[in-house]
């Protein structure tokens, strides 16, 4: 399997976060890309640098207006009088009759629903590179491959057409299945982060071309804590096209894997051309952020377990923080999929 990544990857370099009230160091740090890198090696992956795509691919999924922002941002912050080195909202508005300030306070607020997703220097170029990452292996798919993995840093399952979260900017996952809609009539995408994918989930919620299906640990005692229950099936012509399957926090290999092939079913009847992965592999039980008890032998399971689907598989990295076993999970996880499909 071709694996794609980006040299810029390392530019977003996200110092703090907010977490239980407490600024707490970034855990979205370039060193992830360096792990998984070294997984990719292990795994004899065949590495090659993403292409340049432009907005155009962004645009199909993204507004003027938030791009913009994510571009400029960091220079705009850096103007004020006593910020600090990266961009953070600290007033975040409802949206219920707001308006979208001028100030850029008020707009890292407008284009932020959390303290997670901190703007820095180079965190533009970072970000725009992922999705070039995530259409570079699109086109793989498209030009004929079975299967390729893109590594996306930072990754983009919680960003909405508008709005940053959870370490996330650009949807990289959602870019991808857009850009496979022109040549498959149904993209399915199956996301295995342990958090759910609420941006997925918001980009597609009407559409019926598209089926979002996300295995995750319950989001009333998880980030992104508001969506991801059961009863969220999609609404008007996408109603009955997005499948959430929590898990209880701290699960298994077992039950993760249980989640996984109980999405299947719903896949197949879909009928898609294609399928996207949004792979998080901080659902392992090293994690730093402890979400599920999911092992490397896990990891390869599932990998097993998405191969059966029989489908063209693009996978697409999402999250997965820093531990000893990153690379080997990741590894596993491709390693699995290609011995079973």
């Amino acid at each position: 399997m071709k694996a794609v990544y980006s040299d810029q990857a390392g530019g977003h370099d996200p110092k703090r976060f907010v977490l239980r009230g407490k600024f707490a160091p970034g855990e979205e740090r370039p060193e992830r890309a360096e792990r998984l890198i070294a997984g990719l090696r292990a795994g004899g992956h065949e590495l090659r640098q993403a292409e340049a795509f432009g907005q155009g691919p962004r645009l199909a999924v993204h507004t003027p207006d938030y791009l913009r922002f994510l571009e400029e941002s960091a220079a705009e912050w850096r103007a004020l009088a006593d910020a600090s080195d990266e961009v953070l909202g600290n007033a975040h508005p409802v949206r219920r009759a707001g308006t979208m300030p001028s100030s850029i306070v008020g707009r890292a607020g407008w284009f932020m629903q959390d303290m997670a997703c901190g703007i820095g220097p180079g965190s533009w170029a970072a970000i725009a590179s992922a999705t070039d990452v995530a259409v570079t292996a699109a086109e793989l798919l498209l030009g004929g491959e079975r299967a390729a993995y893109a590594l996306c840093r930072p990754p983009g399952h919680h960003a909405y057409r508008d709005i940053a979260g959870g370490h996330c900017f650009l949807n990289n996952t959602a870019i991808a299945a857009q850009h496979l809609r022109a040549a498959h009539p149904r993209v399915a995408i199956l996301d295995i982060d342990i958090h759910h994918g609420n941006g997925t989930q918001a980009i597609f919620y009407d559409r019926a071309d598209v089926l979002t299906v996300s295995v995750h640990a319950d989001p009333s005692v998880f980030y992104p804590y508001f969506w991801g229950y059961p009863h969220e099936r999609g609404e008007g012509a996408g109603e009955g096209c997005n499948l959430n399957l929590p898990i209880p926090r701290g699960a298994s290999d077992e039950v993760f894997l249980s989640a996984i092939d109980a999405a299947a079913p719903t896949i197949r009847a879909f009928v898609p051309g294609v399928l996207v992965v949004a792979l998080g592999l901080d659902a392992s039980v090293e994690d730093p952020f402890a979400g599920a008890a999911v092992t490397t032998d896990g990891f390869r399971r599932a990998g097993q377990a998405v191969a059966r689907l029989g489908l063209p598989t693009l996978f697409v990295q999402e999250g997965g923080y820093l531990s000893p076993s990153l690379g080997s999970n990741l590894q596993a996880v491709l390693g699995g999929f290609e011995a079973a499909a």
